[in-house]
């Protein structure tokens, strides 16, 4: 395992310079740069994007791994460690951070724009101003971002995002205690459905199933795969099996403890490993791999 305040050779590129994966912006932007300095995770640097200078943080060396994980990484290059005095620059920004958000409300209502403000943010440099805003359809702002510029006196960028975007922007903590994972660690945003809730037994409550964005929450993607693995290790409900209680049909399934619930001849609900299943009578509702082993068994009776 390489130190990690020194780039290994597998983070440099073609100019032999280290690479870094930074995290920056209101957004939480991942990007690769690249530095003439060896850096550590969480130093905050300063960096160059095509955006322009801003405070970043820094996360681990831009491996082949860590390329892997993200998706068209933006390329820029670190600048300098944080100096005191960019800490009082960006501090001096934070403050002024609401002031930001009143002047743009101000402009949009005088507009009389059909769009929802959500956020601003000015990069450490001060080559660019962003507004982040909601809206349901397209927006004619050229009028509102000549009276930004005019305020502001630099420029202006209008970002339109979506509800995930506004939760990474305005969310603190999720149901759970935690930071919300969308604003903490996820750089793409995995798709999630109804049917994962389900296979997982989660309430189909969907304000309780769903995120502060209000869609389903991220985390129910997390172990989909291996519930779905489970699922298919075991007979599905509706399924008749022969076991040592006789033929039973299958009722439900206890994916993580490879269990199943099962009906009895005479009526009787028992619960019943996944060992005890002997052999698997209806074929319709089995797995792939149950309906394979059956196959195999067959052909090995007929030899």
């Amino acid at each position: 395992m390489s130190d990690p305040g020194f780039a290994s050779e597998s983070s440099r590129d073609a100019s032999h310079e280290p690479q870094y994966v930074v995290r920056f912006g209101a957004l939480r932007t991942l990007g690769v740069m690249n530095s003439r300095q060896s850096y550590r995770y969480g130093d905050e640097v300063v960096a160059r994007t095509n955006r322009g200078t801003e405070i970043g943080t820094v996360l681990c060396e831009a491996t082949p791994v860590a390329f892997e994980a993200m998706e068209e990484p933006t390329k820029g290059r670190i600048i300098r460690r944080m100096s005191q005095d960019d800490r009082t620059q960006q501090q001096r920004m934070e403050s002024g951070a609401a002031k930001d958000m009143a002047v743009c409300q101000r402009c949009v209502d005088a507009l009389k724009l059909s769009m929802e403000l959500v956020d601003t943010e000015r990069l450490l440099g001060g080559e660019r101003f962003i507004v982040y805003f909601l809206a349901d359809g397209r927006i004619d702002f050229r009028q509102l971002v000549r009276d930004l510029a005019k305020e502001f006196q630099t420029r202006i960028e209008m970002r339109q995002i979506g509800v995930r975007d506004e939760a990474k922007l305005l969310a603190d903590y999720g149901d759970c205690g935690q930071p919300i994972c969308c604003a903490n660690f996820l750089s793409k945003m995995p798709p999630v459905s109804m049917k994962m809730a389900k296979l997982q037994k989660a309430t189909l409550d969907p304000s309780k199933i769903s995120g502060r964005c209000g869609r389903l929450k991220c985390c129910l993607r997390y172990e989909y795969d291996t519930y779905e693995e489970l699922a298919n290790e075991l007979p599905s409900p509706g399924t008749h099996v022969l076991t040592r209680e006789g033929n039973v049909k299958v009722v439900a399934q206890d994916l993580l403890a490879g269990q199943l619930t099962v009906k009895t001849e005479d009526n009787r609900r028992i619960i019943i490993s996944s060992e005890d299943v002997l052999q698997v009578v209806s074929q319709q509702h089995a797995t792939a791999k149950q309906k394979s082993e059956q196959k195999n068994k067959s052909g090995s009776r007929k030899e």
